[in-house]
């Protein structure tokens, strides 16, 4: 009887054993199945953004095409759609009309730009409609002299800038940025090209500083495509962590984050000391003042040298168009004046209408940026004077009585004592 009822059990147990393994492996089939089902799917939804925001070919056929039919010119042209010498490499892009790339140009490396119309979608089966031919590249007309394109360049300028002294020099220099082939004449499609750029307010505001060498420098253009110098070190400081993390990490500690990945410290002063530079050339500069409306790190970098670039001029506004914003922008609080990021004004309640005076200057806001970044790793020796220089600096008011003295000075002030300590580093 015993006998019997073991090879019973036995079987029981096989059976129980192989329904078990059945499972198990209809469930990992099934596991399976659901992981290449959500890859498919993800990798799907890459691609199509990946394509949606990255359309460099699309870019420089547009442009090629307006070049060989003779409507633009420029430095870059000949490179980009006959010799093929100027070739687009990483897409950066962020938007779909806003095209950015990484570009080499010979033994140059750089950053190339270039606008494009909406993404236009249609239903598969349906014909796209023919691409429009931009109106940005209508002007200045057939016909138009050398002098008459001058008029408008200094009239368009001078809209962005105010009543400027030196705007003739700027003018001057514009022309010679125009004449690409460098024949010393400026030709109809060049003009265009001039035209299309001088459109966008970051290629105006660069040609303004980069003689400071404060901004990468243009290294050519054709249309409204251009290629700009390459900063090998950005953002100025920071971690980018992947998006899931972001909210995960606390603020401060993602602000102690950001100092750990630093260069040393007589390096970070000499990056201070060109953002400090930069602030002092947009005050009451060359051709007026300017406001830096966004001091976030990511629009700042630095060369190998650890010379400072601002690397988004869409940060900097004219006083002027500023002034001119801000005096028919309504309000009901404080909280209602702000222009950019962070450069703010009051609200005067009785009239509901924002004041025209910036309330913190730009060297307030660039030693509010520089603190923890440069009293992290400071010299023991200087570091509380340099704390105390720091936090004068960030009372700065911008309707303060003497405001232009007491800025120099602590300007000055803050630039002598970074100097002092750097001076005798080697590449100083």
């Amino acid at each position: 009887m015993a006998k019997s009822l073991f090879p019973r059990a036995w079987v029981k147990k096989s059976f129980y054993f192989q329904a078990r393994l059945s499972f198990v492996r209809v469930k990992y089939l099934f596991l399976t199945w659901l992981a290449v089902l959500v890859g498919s799917w993800v990798l799907y939804v890459q691609y199509s953004a990946y394509t949606e925001l990255c359309r460099g070919h699309e870019c420089k056929n547009a442009i090629c095409d307006k070049y060989r039919r003779g409507i633009i010119d420029g430095s870059a042209c000949s490179s980009l759609c006959d010799k093929e010498t100027l070739y687009m490499g990483r897409c950066l892009s962020t938007l779909p009309n806003n095209q950015v790339y990484t570009g080499s140009w010979g033994d140059r490396d750089g950053i190339i730009r270039c606008k494009l119309g909406e993404v236009v979608h249609y239903e598969l089966g349906e014909e796209p409609e023919p691409r429009r031919e931009a109106s940005m590249f209508d002007k200045p007309t057939r016909g138009t002299s050398v002098q008459k394109f001058r008029e408008m360049v200094f009239n368009h300028v001078k809209s962005k800038l105010g009543e400027q002294a030196n705007l003739a020099n700027l003018i001057s220099q514009i022309l010679s940025v125009a004449d690409g082939n460098k024949d010393g004449r400026v030709s109809l499609p060049e003009a265009r090209s001039t035209w299309a750029l001088l459109q966008m307010d970051e290629v105006l505001l660069g040609l303004l500083l980069q003689d400071r060498g404060h901004t990468p420098r243009l290294l050519g253009y054709c249309g409204d495509l251009y290629m700009m110098e390459r900063v090998p070190y950005r953002p100025l400081y920071g971690l980018s962590l992947p998006w899931p993390l972001v909210s995960w990490v606390p603020s401060g500690m993602q602000r102690s984050m950001d100092q750990w990945f630093t260069p040393s410290w007589p390096h970070k002063a000499k990056i201070s000391m060109g953002l400090l530079e930069l602030v002092e050339d947009i005050f009451h500069g060359t051709y007026g003042s300017f406001l830096i409306c966004d001091l976030a790190a990511v629009h700042f970098g630095y060369t190998e040298r650890h010379e400072l670039r601002l690397t988004n001029t869409r940060a900097v506004v004219p006083e002027d168009e500023f002034r001119r914003t801000m005096r028919v922008l309504k309000c009901e609080t404080d909280a209602d004046c702000v222009y950019g990021v962070d450069c703010r004004t009051s609200c005067d309640v009785s009239e509901k209408l924002c004041m025209e005076e910036p309330v913190q200057p730009n060297l307030a806001k660039a030693c509010s940026a520089l603190k923890d970044y440069l009293l992290r790793g400071a010299p023991s020796a200087m570091r509380e004077e340099l704390e105390r220089q720091l936090y004068a600096c960030m009372a700065l008011k911008g309707n303060a009585g003497q405001m232009n003295m007491e800025h120099s000075l602590i300007l000055n002030n803050l630039k002598a004592l970074l100097w002092r300590q750097i001076s005798h580093t080697k590449d100083s």
